[in-house]
Order: structure tokens, then C-alpha cells, then sequence
């Protein structure tokens, strides 16, 4: 069998913990080597970079082969005033910042990725 790929579309914070453990139960079944998974992050979901609640599991889930990116143009409206955005420098060196989330999932899926939004 073929290297699955599959893409977690995560737009919402509160939708972490699902998709979290809905990479882990696959790479649990599959094993780590059998399976591409990409996580699209965009929307208020971007939050979860600079908090630490999540990140281990994330950078554990990384060193497994997942990439997370996260979509510039969410970064740059997710702010608390006029300076305090979240800057790119600040996110986690396991996150790859994309221009945008929806051109990247439209490619994903073109690629031949399952779709899958916790």
C-alpha cells in the first residue's frame, strides 16, 4: 500500500485537541512511516502557536513527520492592539508559515491529500 496523505484543516482553537488526537490514533494505527500528514492552520486557530498549553504535543507530533503550517494572513489579523500581532519569529521552529491556508489546502487536495477539518 501506497504512503497515505492526509491534511488536518484546523480553523477554529477549540478544534486542537480533536485533531491532535485524531493524528495521534492514525499514526498509532498506520505507523508514523506510513502516513504524510500535513496540518493547515489559519483563522483563530493560529492562537494555539503562542500559548503553550498545546505545544508539546504538536513538537511531538512534528519529530513524527507532521508539518504544521500556519496561514500568514491569519497571523497578521490575530492581534491584541495595533503592535501585538503574532509575530513569525515568534512561533515554534516546527511551524512553517504559508501565505495563505485556503491556497494550500486547494493544493493539498489536488496532490491527492484526504481532507480531514476535526
Amino acid at each position: 500500500m501506497s504512503k497515505m496523505k492526509v491534511l488536518f484543516h484546523v480553523n477554529q482553537k477549540e478544534s486542537w485537541d480533536t485533531a491532535l488526537g485524531n493524528m495521534i490514533n492514525l499514526i498509532k494505527d498506520v505507523g508514523e512511516d506510513a502516513v504524510d500528514i500535513v496540518v493547515v492552520a489559519n483563522g483563530p486557530s493560529v492562537m494555539a502557536f503562542i500559548e503553550q498549553d498545546l505545544l508539546g504535543m504538536m513538537n511531538e507530533l512534528a519529530d513524527k513527520g507532521a508539518v504544521f503550517e500556519v496561514c500568514r494572513n491569519s497571523l497578521k489579523k490575530m492581534c491584541f492592539g495595533p503592535d501585538a500581532c503574532i509575530s513569525e519569529a515568534s512561533l515554534p521552529s516546527f511551524v512553517k508559515v504559508i501565505p495563505a491556508g485556503i491556497t494550500e489546502i486547494i493544493k493539498k487536495q489536488a496532490e491527492g491529500y484526504a481532507y480531514v477539518k476535526p
